[in-house]
Order: structure tokens, then sequence, then C-alpha cells
């Protein structure tokens, strides 16, 4: 178990930041990393890839400025089809219906009228790193993504896949470029909150860190990416990698993690993020690092393994108790969510105000109270101390929880803020996540 033989790492330099038809996916507050990065095979033969992450004063200006553009839109005159359009854009996304009806929909949500908040936004996903496909080699720069299983990335002449004026635009696959390419041509569909993701499947080989060759890998060239809203054209990633579970993947494909088992890429089917806190941090594939952590790992059994879903005894925040519930561990969403009434009533609990974004703010002054978030997993207690529960920068502190109702899903996502206080360990041939104490 302790053999690994791939580590992506991530830079956090002062930081704090699909759903499927089938499903889910979620939505973060911390936008997008600025990318640099080096690989190079180190003394106990790990392959290490560096990423920089965007400040926490950047993402609170991301924020406030989308912030800012929906109350201006919300008292625009809506019968002007551009102010319809950057409506629409403001308030996440190509979402059918007309001004009127985004503008009553975000009122409803700042009232606790609205039990609907739009699951997915890829925007705000926090942690980032390169991939290759193709030979030779075509770079990409996608999400590690544990709450989704497929691979997608934009194909040349994608609709709504970024501008060259915009971080430079996006990274596009051309097939024609590849000599290792095979022709797969199934539909690929995916329906986010905002709207549509469609493309086709193909065929081609992936590259981890540089020098780890999967073959035949099955993934996805977006054809449009107009579901995913201006978020994703301002976004700083071209794509997701998802590291689910084959039940959630569409298509048919495998993901690209059972293949690197499969053809014997890693030495256990095993992978492991140390997010850190105002450190460097890292994903492991092949095992985990015990250099990492402290103590012993405390295991805990999948409820069902086509997410990584665990099963929760209790989530306590002050006088709040959410009672027998389950939640997935999910490296693709920043924040922790909950049902929206139970998110309400905690917001409401500490004083914080949601907005016209479905997110919260709280006053700074309060941020030295707040309350632990405990979550009893597996009967023990796992907390989040309450100043880990807020993104703060310039006077302005976001409230890092969110309200988001997911039908038949998992009632709760434990996101990034939750991992960064734990070494999270997920052990895809035993079915189970492992949590241990950072060093």
């Amino acid at each position: 178990m302790r053999n690994t033989n791939i580590r992506i790492e991530a830079n956090r330099k002062r930081t704090t930041s699909t759903t499927t038809i089938m499903l889910f996916r979620s939505l973060a507050i911390a936008f997008a990393l600025s990318l640099t990065s080096s690989a190079q095979a180190s003394e106990d033969g790990l392959i290490r890839m560096k990423l920089k992450k965007r400040s926490s004063h950047e993402m609170v200006a991301d924020h406030l400025k989308r912030e800012n553009d929906a109350l201006k839109l919300a008292m625009a005159n809506g019968h002007a089809p551009e102010v319809m359009d950057m409506a629409k854009k403001a308030l996440r996304g190509s979402k059918e219906g007309t001004f009127e009806e985004q503008v009553e929909v975000a009122q409803e949500l700042v009232e606790g009228k609205s039990e609907n908040i739009i699951i997915k936004d890829y925007s705000n996903a926090q942690y980032y790193g390169e991939i290759m496909i193709g030979s030779p080699p075509q770079k990409f720069t996608v999400i590690f993504d544990t709450g989704s299983s497929n691979l997608w990335v934009p194909k040349i002449n994608c609709k709504n896949c970024g501008y060259w004026f915009v971080h430079g635009g996006k990274s596009k696959y051309n097939q024609a470029k590849s000599s290792t390419f095979k022709k797969d041509g199934s539909d690929f569909h995916i329906q986010y909150g905002s709207g549509d993701v469609k493309g086709y499947m193909s065929i081609d080989q992936v590259t981890l860190a540089d020098d780890i060759v999967i073959k035949d890998q099955k993934f996805a060239e977006v054809q449009n990416a107009g579901g995913l809203g201006v978020g994703y054209v301002m976004g700083k990633f071209d794509g997701i990698l998802g590291l689910g579970f084959e039940g959630l993947a569409l298509g048919g494909a495998s993901t690209v993690f059972k293949n690197a088992i499969d053809q014997k890429v890693v030495a256990q089917p095993v992978f492991a993020f140390d997010l850190g806190d105002n450190k460097d941090g890292e994903l492991t594939m092949g095992g985990y690092d015990d250099s990492k952590f402290k103590g012993e790992i405390e295991w805990v059994p999948l409820a069902e393994p086509k997410y990584w879903l665990i099963d929760i005894g209790d989530i306590k925040v002050g006088s709040f108790s959410s009672g027998t519930t389950n939640g997935i561990v999910d490296s693709g969403t920043s924040l922790i969510t909950g049902p929206s009434v139970e998110i309400r009533k905690i917001a409401q609990s500490v004083g914080a105000s949601a907005n016209m974004m479905g997110q919260y703010t709280i006053d700074c002054a309060k941020v030295p109270t707040l309350p632990d978030m405990e979550f009893t997993i597996n009967g023990k207690p796992y907390a989040v101390p309450g100043k880990e529960l807020v993104i703060q920068a310039s006077g302005t502190c976001l409230f890092a929880l969110m309200g988001m109702d997911i039908p038949s899903g998992p009632k709760w996502i434990l996101g990034d803020v939750f991992m960064r206080q734990y070494y999270t360990i997920f052990d895809y041939g035993k079915k189970q996540v492992g949590f241990a104490t950072p060093i």
C-alpha cells in the first residue's frame, strides 16, 4: 500500500476556493488557479507536478464582481435582448428562461423560498493539474474530480470554449495531430444546471506527469461547452479528469484511474490528497505517502461504490444537528454543501446572509467566535474549525457552506474545505476512504 509511483503537487500560496443527467455535481467558491508546471523524478521514484493557486483576494474579488453584476442587471431593463443575455451569464450560465424568471429565481433564493439550487459550476473548482493526450502529447489543464468519472477536454473549433484574450484561451484537442488517435464517435452529453455540454467520444493515450502513459483511454471531445456558462470561458482550466467509479461514467468509458490499474501503471489501486493549508499540497496516485500524516488511518467503508459516498451519523454546528445522513468526499468541490433548508438554518444561526448568487457572506468580526462544524463518521468526530468555514480577503468574508439539493442523490458534499483538514485516501480496490491527521 505504501508504494507510490505518481505524485501531483499543488502549491497553495496564501490561499483560501457534473451534475450528469443521472445525478449531481457541486458548486464551489474558490476560483481558478493559474498554472505553472514542472515535473521530475525524485530519489524516491515519485513524479511531482507543481501547481499555483489563486489567492483569496482574487477569489473574493471575483465573487464580488459577479454579485455586483447580477445586482446591476436585476435593476436594468429586462426586455432588452442584450441585457437578458448578460443576465443569464451573470446568474450562472445559459439556463433557459426569461430575464424576469432568472431574477425571480435569484430573489426567491435570497428570501429562502427556492429549494432548487443550480448544481454545478466548474469555474469555481479549486485544484488543477496538467495531463497530456495523444502522440505527440497535447497538454491540458484539468480538474481532478472525485465527484465525476469521465475525462473530457474541448476539441478544436469547440463552441463556447474560451477566447484567446482570456487567459490565452483554452487548449483544444486536435485528433489529426495524434498518431495514436482512434475513432469512437459515440455521443457525449452532460446536463449541467445551467445547460448542456455536448461532444463525442474518442480514444487516445493519456500521459500523467510527463511519462506515465495510459493507453487506449476513452474520453470526450467537447464540441460545445455553452452549458458551463461564462464561468468556463473565464476559468483557468480546459477540462475534467473524473476520479469516481465507472457507474457514473457516460458513454461506457472506463475511468483514467481504472485503466491505470488494469495496465499496471500504478502500484496499488489507491490515490490520496494532501490539500494542506498555506503549504504545498499533493495528489498521489498508486498509493499514499505516510510522511504526510501522523497517527493511524481511520478507514470508512463506502455506502455505495458508485461515488465516494459515506454514511454520516450526524453533522453539528452550534445548536444545529442534522441527524443521520450521507455525503460524498469530493475534490471537485471547494465548499461544503448540504440541503438548502439545513444550510439556511446554519447560516442564520451564525449570522450569515445570502446573496443573489446563492452564496453567503458573514461579518468578519464574527469569524473568531464561529462554532466548529463536526461530522460524526463511522462513530468518530471529524471537526472543521469555525475559522476554516470562511474565505476572507479585503474585508469580505465568504461563508464556505452552500445550499444544494440533489434529488435522489447524496445529501452533503464534503469538499476541499473539509478535505484540507485531513489527509484523505481513496482506496479504489477495497471501496473505502481513509482519513488521517495531516502533518
